[in-house]
């Protein structure tokens, strides 16, 4: 209303003035003189959003996706060696600034002391940038596999290959490993699952339509380039490269899909060691779980029964040969970016032909990812020094601590939610772990052995022990120390079984956390992710686990009945967001992630709007760049996620990834959400506003 009175006054007095020109001086010293035009508004400055960005062309009511960073996706396009571009790729590009110069440090220190984290992630390094030393080694570092799959002559001496290859890495056939018993979160439990495909998932091998044609040729393409690579002649590639589509598509045939992959109920099937001998015998289990150093275990969690039946058939029906060309595949494409250049620039093909990106990414790059992954707790030990202090992580957990308190009003005040229901939602929400920043306990690397010698090399011996290191776990009490991810990680997650929220230090950095921003900016940012990962603890998946983080029903069947119905408008909604000619966002897939950021963001609001209270009061609020608090709350949350991102990236995310596209993760929650029409008094039948009869409400 300011501009618009600015602006009428303004009218006024040049009318006024005009008139005052044609005049007489005696009558126009006898006019009122014109009321003076009212100063614009002036805000101070804030920190965090970026005014510039923002697109006032756009009514923020109509499309606040666009409104709130238009400006920004029009002058950040996708770079050559990118698929998509967002906030978390700047933030990433600072990170691995100060990541590559620790690593550079390492690399050029000589004399670290042997088998110290330094000398590891320093030599680790070096020999991971040494293309003149790959190149020159060829394939001579895998060549002691590869004899000794070649080596294989019979069933037992296929089986225990698989177990030798699981150990280095490639989830050949299937997916092992030691992990916290869902329905008894005391104990550690071997878990098998579907696995050993190439291509994403199960439905690429079966979609005709010219995008998965087209992706299908890459992949036929990427196994005949690497046998070829490795030495067979080009028919006998072709032909092998066909033995393992045939080979995989019997596998993805049997596998279950994204969305059913989203029961934790149907993923979980204990049988006893004796039980799934009998039921797979091809799998030769006793000896295979030996060989994969849990042979002491008495008990399975298979979690796609039918998955193995057929995997038992295909190690009972197919060729020895066929089998050793499936294995032999899945040691090249693994071993492929720590091979000579022609391998990477093979794998770089076939990844194009998904994501759409124009080029690789600088070595430097990608060698930092992989010491991230393989020594990430080493050499994040030296980024947390540099990047995190503890004033930030004070700042993190009292941040916590409020989300968390909003969160318990929240269910505390629900309206379908039975007490008995409430209780033991509180009790879980009581019992949540909270891990900021880094480990407690570092991983300790003493048994891990790295050299110069060979980036290949260095690879296997870390898959090797990482896999041994997981073995020793079982029958060991439960580690709530461990991480999931490292401390430069810019990403968070929710743990069921652990009940548990983690955020790395790599996350708690501007623009996402900013110790100097006002709240509303934090709590829109990191606020948002806070409560989209406490709420990932109550959405369809999560509310299936219990305080303790049990796998257990602990809802009353009419409260089970409403949260169903409620989310299933969440789904629907998400189901007609189009992005893409004939491809809209699947509403299931999605529905877990699409929860939390519904839930998270009510109960960060929620938060934010406690803080502000108790630090104004009845006070006025103060404006940053002309915005209220709530306003700059909805505006950080979406500046946030603002993405452009390359057709063939986004339909792969789409086909694959539980998380909507950014721009759907950002109207979503906010065109539900009464307190975002009111912050920006957006009428009914805007754009961003439901009708209340169709209006999702969870919490």
């Amino acid at each position: 209303m300011l501009h618009f009175s600015s602006r009428f006054w303004l009218a006024a007095a040049l009318l006024l003035a005009g008139c005052a020109g044609t005049k007489p001086a005696a009558v126009a010293t006898a006019l009122p003189a014109a009321p003076a035009p009212a100063p614009a508004p002036t805000f101070p400055k804030g920190v965090g959003l970026d005014m510039a960005d923002i697109d006032r062309a756009v009514n923020p009511c109509e499309d606040f996706f666009q409104f709130s960073g238009g400006n920004w996706l029009r002058g950040n396009p996708v770079p050559s060696y990118a698929s998509s571009w967002g906030p978390r790729n700047l933030l990433g590009n600072r990170t691995q600034d100060l990541l590559r110069k620790i690593l550079d440090d390492a690399a050029a220190t000589r004399n670290a002391a042997p088998g110290s984290n330094a000398q590891k992630v320093g030599d680790f390094y070096a020999a991971a940038m040494d293309t003149v030393a790959i190149d020159r080694a060829g394939l001579a570092p895998l060549q002691p596999e590869l004899a000794r799959l070649a080596a294989v002559r019979d069933a037992a001496g296929l089986r225990a290959e698989i177990a030798h290859i699981q150990q280095l890495g490639p989830g050949v056939f299937f997916r092992f490993g030691v992990d916290v018993d869902e329905k008894n979160t005391t104990q550690y439990a071997v878990q098998l699952s579907q696995g050993g495909l190439t291509l994403p998932n199960r439905d690429f091998y079966f979609k005709t339509d010219a995008r998965s044609e087209k992706v299908k040729a890459a992949y036929r393409t990427y196994m005949s380039q690497l046998f070829g690579l490795a030495g067979a002649a080009p028919a006998v590639a072709q032909r092998d490269a066909a033995t393992v589509e045939r080979l995989e598509t019997r596998l993805a045939k049997a596998s279950r899909t994204p969305v059913e992959l989203r029961d934790p109920q149907a993923n979980y099937n204990q049988l006893t060691v004796a039980a799934a001998r009998q039921r797979y015998p091809a799998l030769a289990l006793p000896a295979l779980l030996a060989d994969l150093e849990v042979g002491k275990a008495k008990n399975l969690i298979v979690g796609q029964p039918a998955f193995f039946d057929e995997l038992n058939a295909v190690l009972k029906t197919e060729p020895l040969a066929d089998l050793k060309t499936y294995l032999r595949w899945h040691l090249l494409r693994a071993s492929a970016p720590a091979l000579p250049t022609p391998y990477a620039e093979a794998a770089f093909r076939y990844n194009q032909a998904l994501t759409g990106a124009k080029q690789q990414a600088p070595r430097w790059k990608r060698m930092q990812a992989a010491t991230d992954q393989v020594l990430g707790e080493a050499f994040g030990q030296l980024y947390v020094d540099q990047a995190f202090s503890p004033e930030a992580k004070a700042r993190a957990l009292e941040m916590v601590a409020n989300i968390r308190v909003s969160m318990a009003e929240h269910i505390s005040t629900n309206t379908w939610m039975s007490p008995a229901t409430k209780a033991e939602a509180l009790k879980k929400l009581a019992a949540l772990r909270v891990k900021v920043g880094y480990p407690d306990v570092w991983k300790d690397y003493s048994a891990l052995t790295i050299t110069r010698e060979s980036y290949l090399k260095n690879i296997f011996a870390a898959h090797r022990w990482e896999s041994r290191r997981e073995a020793a776990k079982l029958g060991q009490p439960i580690d709530r120390n461990e991480w999931g991810m490292t401390p430069p990680t810019i990403n968070a997650y929710y743990n069921p079984p652990l009940n548990e929220i983690v955020f790395p230090a790599g996350y708690l950095q501007p623009p996402f956390f900013d110790p100097k921003a006002d709240d509303a900016v934090n709590y829109g940012a990191i606020g948002g992710v806070m409560g989209h990962e406490m709420t990932h603890g109550f959405d369809d998946q999560g509310r299936q686990y219990d305080a303790a983080g049990n796998l257990r029903d602990w809802w009353t069947p009419a409260d089970a009945a409403e949260f169903t119905k409620r989310a299933a408008v969440v789904a629907r909604h998400y189901d007609a967001f189009s992005p893409l000619d004939s491809v809209h966002v699947n509403g299931q897939l999605t529905l877990g992630e699409n929860l939390a950021d519904f839930a998270g963001l009510t109960i960060v609001h929620g938060a934010l709007e406690k803080q502000l209270q108790q630090r104004y009061g009845s006070n006025p609020r103060p404006r940053f760049d002309g915005f209220t608090p709530e306003q700059r709350f909805f505006l950080s949350w979406a500046q946030l996620r603002r993405q452009n991102i390359r057709p063939e990236a986004l339909r792969q995310q789409i086909a694959t990834d539980p998380h909507s596209p950014g721009q759907y993760r950002t109207i979503g929650p906010l065109m539900n959400m009464p307190d975002f029409q009111r912050a920006f008094g957006c009428p009914e039948g805007s754009k961003m506003t439901r009708p209340a009869a169709d209006r999702a409400v969870i919490w």
